[in-house]
């Protein structure tokens, strides 16, 4: 039933609520730092608060990666996961949880292993599902950065990802949306390779492959700020986090409502959704049938 449009919806995207981060960047040691994490606890709390009291409620709530800050094999990993995990079980249980790997939750440099592991841990690394007339697709975007442990897995995704987007078209969907943890880029399409962006052959391959699909909207993280672009029609949304600030916005989460035309989406910190809740013209999209 969730093939079939049935009017306008919305969910939640929030980014990098990577825990221990904030101690790591203050101190600065970002590659040994980070065994403490109250404060990200704290602002996680308020992200499932602020979403819980929310009325609609969103049809789910996605993570784009960096869940915590601790690398694979470090030592602090375990905990900051479980108390990811402990935060994120008080979600409403009618709001679906979707989760997106990060750099930090299997690695730069990604294998077999770290996959495994998160798999294990989270959920599978990449996947497509339907709301309500959209079609869905998480992708790894790891294996874009650097796949050289693990060249087999990405010529997987490759294939599935094909695979889906056949389907998407069959199927007629309303709006294909897609999600990962590193933007394609920032700001421009042609802009140059960064640590936070794809580098620009792979960004290429893949704006163009979601261009001729498709493809209405990506949403990302990674940055620590919020950020985006378009080509050609491809909408980039790149959202700050729910953790650690490394610019000017504060820690927040981004509304996004999907109606027959288009894609709104707004970035709120976390004590305006909690204090004041969704803005009137986006509910009232919502209550629009279109």
């Amino acid at each position: 039933e969730e093939y079939e449009w049935k009017g306008p919806f919305y969910f939640i995207q929030g980014a990098d609520p990577q825990f221990g981060l904030m101690k790591a960047w203050a101190i600065g040691d970002c590659d040994n730092g980070g065994d403490e994490w109250e404060e990200e606890i704290k602002l996680t709390e308020q992200a499932v608060q602020a979403i819980n009291k929310l009325n609609p409620k969103p049809k789910f709530f996605v993570l784009c990666g960096d869940l915590i800050h601790g690398m694979p094999g470090t030592q602090w990993r375990k905990d900051q996961e479980q108390d990811l995990k402990n935060v994120l079980k008080n979600t409403d249980q009618d709001i679906p949880l979707v989760f997106v790997s990060g750099n930090h939750d299997i690695g730069n440099t990604p294998t077999r292993e770290t996959i495994d592991t998160y798999c294990k841990n989270w959920g599978d690394d990449y996947f497509s599902f339907w709301v309500g007339g959209v079609f869905f697709l998480v992708l790894n975007s790891q294996l874009y950065f650097d796949s050289s442990k693990c060249a087999e897995l990405k010529q997987a995704q490759d294939v599935w990802l094909n695979g889906q987007l056949a389907v998407a078209e069959k199927r007629k969907c309303k709006h294909i949306i897609v999600f990962q943890h590193i933007p394609l880029f920032l700001r421009k399409p042609d802009e140059e390779n960064d640590y936070f962006n794809l580098e620009k052959s792979v960004r290429q391959e893949i704006m163009e492959k979601f261009h001729k699909a498709g493809v209405k909207a990506v949403f990302s993280g990674h940055y620590h700020r919020n950020a985006g672009g378009s080509y050609r029609g491809l909408e980039m949304v790149v959202s700050s986090a729910i953790g650690c600030q490394l610019g000017e916005d504060e820690h927040g989460l981004r509304v996004v409502v999907v109606t027959a035309e288009k894609i709104v989406h707004r970035y709120y910190s976390l004590n305006e959704l909690s204090s004041q809740g969704i803005d009137k013209d986006l509910v009232d999209m919502l209550a629009k049938q279109n």
